[in-house]
């Protein structure tokens, strides 16, 4: 069943940068530190050039695979089978804002061009586009849509999508500060930015969270909660890379209009991380 290869915690990589470039030791590291800290899986995104995960087979690999044209996101989803992606995820197209019945038809013309399992992603903050339950019923009909990354923060619609896809639906938080109660809704984990800094202590929280082990899925969820919202601080993945810099682990560089983290994001991010115990 396809719930069994995705679930739990899975980091949504930042793409470290050196000098405008992709920096491909540092991302080879960004990806050995989270296997070693126990998440389930990986899903990189950003440049083509970022496949240096997708060949270990130690994880499942979720691509990154959108775009707002169906005929580019069709290449991209074949692409990231072609370097031996598990799945792809598929943002629902931004800015030209289709209906429902033109979120369908992109979907369907992926699932009927790619023979790859397809996670769609809903995050109509920065999409203006917002896929509804009906929709995804009828996209979980197509044999490779299978799930969605739900980066909406409305833990109720993994309810919903319970009932109207059934029970092999994949269902991913994309929201890490409301994935324990997205998970208490019948979700399967999460696809983590805070996993980027704290690879482990959020292994340990997901883990618990799906083994219902409430008490320990509540303690990881109030240490980490700041580290959450820290995260989110300034235009993402700033504070992210900011983090991942005062670590050691890459530089902090980013490609415009993106822009390094704000002094106060920073002493927020630091601060959150000292009450995690990252630092």
């Amino acid at each position: 069943m396809s719930e069994v290869l995705f679930k739990g915690v899975m980091p949504a990589l930042v793409t470290p940068f050196r000098d405008g470039a992709v920096d491909e030791k540092a991302f080879v590291a960004l990806v050995e530190r989270q296997i070693a800290g126990g998440v389930h899986g990986l899903v990189p995104v950003g440049t083509t050039g970022e496949t240096a995960p997708l060949s270990h087979g130690r994880v499942p690999v979720i691509a990154g695979a959108g775009s707002n044209s169906t005929d580019e996101a069709i290449e991209l989803v074949a692409h990231a089978k072609a370097i031996g992606a598990d799945a792809a995820l598929v943002v629902t197209p931004y800015y030209n804002r289709p209906s429902q019945e033109g979120l369908y038809a992109h979907y369907a013309a992926i699932n009927d061009a790619v023979q790859l399992p397809i996670l769609v992603y809903n995050v109509p903050g920065r999409t203006s586009v917002d896929i509804s339950n009906e929709t995804l019923g009828r996209l979980s009909k197509l044999p490779n849509i299978i799930g969605i990354k739900d980066a909406t923060g409305d833990m109720t619609r993994a309810t919903m999508q319970r009932l109207l896809c059934g029970e092999d639906w994949v269902m991913l938080s994309g929201d890490d500060p409301t994935a324990l109660g997205y998970i208490a809704h019948g979700g399967h984990g999460c696809i983590s930015v805070t996993s980027n800094v704290a690879p482990d202590l959020c292994a340990t929280f997901y883990n618990a969270a799906l083994a219902n082990d409430a008490a320990t899925a509540l303690y990881w969820q109030d240490r980490l909660y700041r580290l959450h919202k820290a995260l989110f601080s300034d235009a993402s993945p700033a504070p992210t890379k900011f983090a991942l810099a005062h670590l050691g682990l890459c530089l902090e560089d980013a490609r415009l209009p993106i822009t390094p983290a704000s002094e106060a994001s920073r002493a927020e991010v630091l601060a959150a991380m000292r009450e995690a115990g990252v630092i």
